[in-house]
């Protein structure tokens, strides 16, 4: 029974293959295709969910080691990484909620995108996610999980740029992917520190060496994990993104950030349940973070003026209790409220686009008595507290400004020291190259109703405009030598080198470079 989780990410995969190949060759096209690509994902979801239920049923009765090996995947000097699943305990539940999950939606997907023009790129890349998701959640070793944890954030910007002609579909999708960065950058730090302090990538193993770790150690790993899991779930300061990421179709968002990939988060925690508890500032930052998280879930949630952004803010005010559940020690509770939660925002999401049929001639709920005054609660939720101009400010232009001055050092002394010519746009073109460059379109433009006319005033204006233009060619430009020209040139190129110098933000890196040194 235990080698049934191989195949509960395979089948997925196995549908994502069968509908990519056949569009990119064209086999699978338009309308008349639309009955095969959702057989074929249907039915890879179904029978996904259908083994993962056969594996949580045998190992209710006992009937599962609890691991299985496929075999060697990697091997570096003393490091091996083994293709291994978790058939037991905790992984195996989740699998087969997520799967019956999954499938729901799936059937849901078929009939709500008949007709979409990205069809079978919608199913394609959410057999991917599935695949991804499956993969994630029943992976034995961090690098596993990490290889399901980077598809599923694939998948995601993908189908939040489902509609990619739109500005804001594909603005939000680039800002998500670029928040999710700095959550795979944890995760990959937090698996570097586990192989060089625990010599092992398995989750178990991980776990097991808490009692032959520093605590700095497993405070170091613990926090990494914790950051990527913060991000992943969108705890603050991290939450914006959440809501940004609505903007793709309704299944998606009931997939990515209703149902399943929004709890990995808190799955990843409840995975290092032994670590975590042995480290109290990781449990610190989680219950902090969750209860803030909360906070700001609720309070925005009362501004709200749409039902998918309602959802977007109630999310953050759920995961954030869990994040401070975990953080609290309540492990178990975490562990059944993501499970009741994926389970009731799914049916959620999916009745969105009905949500004003269902509530007709239901009264809003008044808000509460003592916030019916309070116009600055007000004015902060309808701003959503301004987190994400502040955290613009706090992270980001820190970071282009840093940028901008790393650019600056390699092109100015670099470049210069290695002898690297310096680009063609930074040479300062002469003013006759300037004049040319802007009288060229006009000498080379047809005769049209406007600059040609009929009368005195417009032969008059003519005459006046040739006149002007020999004397600018004649005694201006080739009354300039050369001598001047190349002058000119030097200046120009001075004045713009010192303009540059005088606006480049380089005290960010002086700042930097004194703080290191303090530190040191």
């Amino acid at each position: 029974m235990d080698a049934l989780a191989v195949l509960i990410p395979l089948m997925p995969l196995l549908a994502a293959t069968v509908i990519g190949a056949g569009h990119l060759l064209g086999m699978i096209k338009g309308e008349a295709s639309e009955s095969f690509t959702a057989l074929a994902a249907t039915w890879a979801i179904s029978m996904s969910c259908l083994l993962a239920l056969t594996l949580l049923g045998a190992d209710m009765m006992q009937k599962n080691t609890g691991k299985f090996e496929l075999g060697l995947w990697l091997a570096s000097d003393t490091l091996e990484i083994y293709c291994n699943v978790i058939t037991s305990g905790f992984n195996v539940k989740l699998a087969a909620l997520f799967a019956l999950l999954l499938l729901i939606i799936t059937r849901f997907s078929v009939n709500y995108m008949h007709r979409e023009e990205g069809f079978h790129r919608f199913f394609f890349i959410f057999s991917l996610f599935s695949f991804a998701m499956l993969l994630l959640v029943l992976s034995g070793n961090a690098l596993g999980a990490f290889f399901g944890w980077e598809i599923a954030g694939l998948c995601s910007y993908l189908l939040v740029a489902y509609a990619y002609d739109r500005p804001v579909a594909a603005v939000n999708a680039t800002r998500i992917f670029i928040t999710n960065r700095i959550g795979d950058a944890a995760f990959i730090l937090g698996i570097g520190l586990s192989f060089l302090w625990t010599e092992s990538l398995n989750w178990p193993d991980i776990n097991a060496a808490i009692d032959d770790l520093d605590k700095s150690e497993a405070a170091a790993i613990g926090v990494c994990f914790a950051l990527a899991a913060m991000v992943k779930s969108a705890q603050l300061p991290f939450s914006p993104w959440l809501a940004r990421a609505l903007e793709g179709p309704t299944p998606s968002s009931a997939a990515f950030y209703g149902a399943v990939m929004i709890h990995s988060g808190v799955y990843l925690m409840l995975l290092l349940e032994p670590l975590i508890s042995q480290t109290p500032l990781v449990l610190g930052i989680l219950a902090v973070s969750g209860a803030a998280t909360a906070a700001y879930g609720y309070f925005g949630a009362l501004t709200q003026t749409d039902i998918k952004s309602s959802f977007a803010f109630a999310k953050h005010g759920q995961l954030g209790l869990m994040f401070m559940e975990c953080g609290l020690g309540f492990w178990q509770f975490a562990s059944w409220h993501l499970c009741a939660h994926a389970v009731m925002r799914c049916y959620l999401v999916l009745s969105a686009p009905s949500f004003m049929h269902n509530v007709k001639g239901v009264p809003v709920n008044p808000v509460p008595a003592k916030f019916d005054n309070a116009r600055w609660l007000f004015i902060a939720s309808l701003q959503r507290f301004w987190v994400e101009p502040i955290t613009d400010w706090a992270l980001v232009k820190p970071v282009r400004q840093l940028a901008r001055d790393l650019s600056y050092f390699d092109d100015n002394i670099v470049d210069r020291l290695m002898g690297v010519p310096a680009p063609a746009l930074n040479a300062a073109s002469s003013l006759a190259q300037l004049e040319e460059r802007s009288l060229t379109p006009q000498l080379e433009r047809a005769p049209d109703g406007f600059n040609t006319g009929a009368g005195i005033i417009a032969g008059l204006t003519e005459r006046i405009a040739g006149f002007v233009h020999w004397f600018e060619d004649r005694l201006v430009l080739q009354g300039v030598g050369t001598d001047a020209l190349d002058a000119g040139r030097k200046m120009g190129l001075l004045a713009n080198r010192f303009e540059t110098q005088v606006l480049r933000p380089r005290y960010l890196v002086l700042l930097v470079c004194i703080t290191l040194l303090i530190a040191f």
